[in-house]
């Protein structure tokens, strides 16, 4: 049955204008999005049928083009919509630590480094420079390695911290493993790091792994 032969109290749209964008399931707002179905479904139909093949939201919001491309009335529009859609939120995720913001809590850093290393497809090195009162100067993606690991040079992170006139900072890196667990070469590039920073007066209070659902704090495990 088509959405607009629906009641309108059950409609997605007039749902949200009654009820909010929150009390609206996953596929209720890619229906939003998506505004019409395709041959034989409406758009909320079709929207549970993406949500099922991909697993959830997120994995269906960083699907390529071709992993979309054998759903039928799903073309270059609606993928292009999609892509909107997942950007967004990245930059609205990316918003919520801005340069001169002060760090209130490890699980806001962690929250904040989730958003924005996670959906990496390769492990990606990178530093957050802080200045004197721990407010944020700059996120510094400085490492972009393969699925297995990034080369680190400490060199580089030196003259980066430099560059930065930074205090203090907080190292990061991506597992695309998903598993957010040290390895030995993390406990090692952490300390080769820290001893580095030193010499210049700069202090890393952690090094937090990003996996796909929660960090590891390597402050927190003791590791530092």
């Amino acid at each position: 049955m088509a959405i607009n032969q629906w009641q309108e109290e059950d409609r997605p749209r007039e749902r949200l204008f009654t009820h909010g964008a929150r009390k609206l399931s996953d596929a209720e707002l890619l229906a939003i999005t998506l505004r019409t179905g395709t041959q034989g479904k409406n758009a909320v139909e079709l929207a549970r049928e993406l949500l099922q093949e991909f697993g959830s939201l997120r994995h269906l919001l960083n699907a390529e083009q071709h992993q979309l491309t054998h759903i039928n009335g799903f073309g270059p529009v609606k993928f292009a919509q999609f892509k909107a859609i997942a950007e967004l939120g990245q930059r609205y995720a990316r918003e919520t630590l801005q340069r001169g913001d002060t760090l209130t809590s490890p699980e806001q850093t962690e929250k904040y480094l989730l958003a924005r290393m996670r959906d990496h497809p390769q492990e990606v090195f990178a530093c957050l420079w802080l200045d004197n009162r721990h407010r944020i100067i700059h996120f510094d993606e400085l490492f972009f390695g393969t699925i297995n690991g990034a080369n680190v040079y400490s060199r580089e992170v030196v003259r980066a911290a430099l560059r930065h006139n930074a205090a203090a900072t907080i190292l990061c890196h991506n597992h695309p493993s998903g598993i957010a667990e040290p390895s030995a070469a993390d406990r090692q590039i952490t300390q080769r790091l820290k001893q580095a920073l030193e010499l210049i007066d700069v202090i890393v209070l952690d090094h937090i792994i990003v996996g796909d659902q929660a960090c590891t704090s390597l402050a927190r495990e003791g590791l530092i």
